[in-house]
């Protein structure tokens, strides 16, 4: 028989070499599970020592992980509660999978597939068969495309929410991700999963730890330490100079945005300290990429015209980009470790909705419903905008913020954020450490 214990027990097992957890009641140490996590060791790492039902149910609806747990219980939860919120969180979520809501119709993808190729092969042929300029513009806009739409697919395998088995996901998104883009999924999960769990955390969400770039808040002026890079995020002058311009520079940068996430998944890759799952995959993904996509611009007539292939494709990514920005930037921060108790609620302040027609859910992904998304992380994105109608009524109901709004004035919300943070930046009167030694290692790790 197992023991009982109370939750200031279970608060102390929170160290990378002593994790406990607890889901429904029971406690778990999951300290031998935590380098073999698909998620990653970050999620665990982030809500160690805590009761972590509702983020547990969310990323798990009915998976094998269930089959797992029993060996690695060491007690149950004496004092373990659930908040109204979470309880009718759960309801909710019995509900949708119950519905259907959960099945991904492959034909949905097999569409996708199809657009994707048929822009794939006209940006080809237009270098390959054209030595107009302006039909060598028009292939990078669609090579563009492809990417801004492959990164909707590369999400869902992520998620594990296109087929919903991790084999055949994994197997799509080294093609999509690796081959087709030149980003690491395992790079991409490993940010991403740290994003959900700790959502507008300034010291746990990467999503958020952008300097020496920009800064959302006047508190990463205090030089946070980043529990997700493992190091302190200096607000040095070079910092101060970069972020007071931030509103103006934001746009120009998102639009090569795309090199970050080709050095970030390089140094993941190469990194011997990062635990990352098929490395050698990925690795002979990403280096197919950068052949046929530098064979590619070798067909073009002239290093200009290369050049300007290059950021027009780019620039094209880039509204996708901003988009991810648009949807956490401007909802509230809060700094710290964030509490599983509150997981519910820490999801919807920490993001917002893009209100969009629903013919432009193929531009946007169906992930404008951020919301929804974060409640729900691994529903298929095209069924978010039909539990919208529950979602709200659900934060409504418990006071929770759902916040909808339009594209255009996200975009002036975020600038409003940027500026009021470069304006503060400015202010000399606390001066900025000295200058960094690592300032091109933080160059570098500044995420978009």
């Amino acid at each position: 028989m197992v023991p009982s214990i109370s939750s200031e027990e279970l608060s102390r097992h929170n160290k990378q070499q002593d994790l406990w957890i607890c889901i429904q009641g029971k406690v778990y140490n999951v300290t031998d599970w935590l380098h073999r996590h698909p998620g990653g060791e970050l999620p665990l790492m982030s809500l160690a020592g805590q009761d972590v039902t509702d983020a547990f149910l969310a990323f798990h609806p009915g998976t094998a992980a269930w089959n797992l747990l029993p060996q690695y219980q060491v007690a149950t939860l004496a004092d373990y509660e659930v908040s109204p919120v979470a309880e009718e969180h759960r309801k909710i979520l019995g509900e949708l999978k119950e519905a259907g809501l959960y099945r991904n119709p492959v034909e949905v993808y097999l569409m996708y597939a199809f657009w994707m190729l048929a822009m794939l092969v006209s940006s080809v042929l237009g270098v390959l068969y054209s030595s107009s300029f302006v039909v060598h513009m028009i292939s990078a806009f669609l090579l563009g495309m492809v990417w801004h739409q492959s990164g909707w697919i590369g999400h869902d395998t992520g998620h594990c929410g296109m087929l919903k088995k991790r084999k055949i996901d994994k197997w799509v998104g080294l093609l999509v991700g690796d081959c087709l883009t030149g980003i690491s999924m395992g790079w991409w999960k490993r940010n991403h999963n740290a994003h959900h769990i700790s959502c507008n955390s300034l010291e746990y969400d990467p999503d958020l730890q952008y300097i020496p770039l920009f800064a959302v808040s006047s508190k990463l002026f205090s030089s946070l330490y980043s529990f997700f890079y493992d190091r302190k995020m200096s607000f040095d002058s070079t910092a101060r100079l970069l972020v007071s311009y931030q509103h103006w520079t934001f746009y120009p940068v998102m639009a090569i945005a795309r090199i970050n996430l080709f050095a970030q998944s390089i140094l993941v890759l190469i990194s011997t300290k990062k635990k990352v799952p098929d490395r050698g995959l990925e690795i002979a993904g990403i280096s197919f990429f950068y052949v046929w996509f530098c064979t590619l611009l070798s067909y073009l007539p002239s290093s200009r015209e290369r050049v300007l292939f290059v950021l027009l494709s780019f620039a094209v990514t880039g509204i996708q980009h901003v988009q991810f920005c648009l949807n956490h930037f401007s909802s509230p921060i809060f700094q710290g470790q964030p509490k599983s108790k509150a997981w519910v609620e820490m999801q919807t302040r920490g993001t917002l909705n893009l209100s969009t027609p629903p013919y432009m859910d193929w531009f946007h992904g169906g992930l404008q419903f951020q919301i929804e998304h974060h409640l729900f992380p691994t529903l298929p994105r095209h069924n978010l905008r039909k539990i919208a109608k529950f979602v709200k009524p659900f934060c409504e109901k418990y006071g929770m913020p759902y916040e909808m709004v339009s594209f255009w004035d996200a975009n002036k919300m975020i600038i409003r954020t940027l500026r009021t943070a470069a304006l503060q930046a400015r202010d000399s009167s606390s001066p900025a450490p000295s200058l960094s030694k690592s300032l091109l290692w933080e160059a570098v790790n500044a995420h978009g």
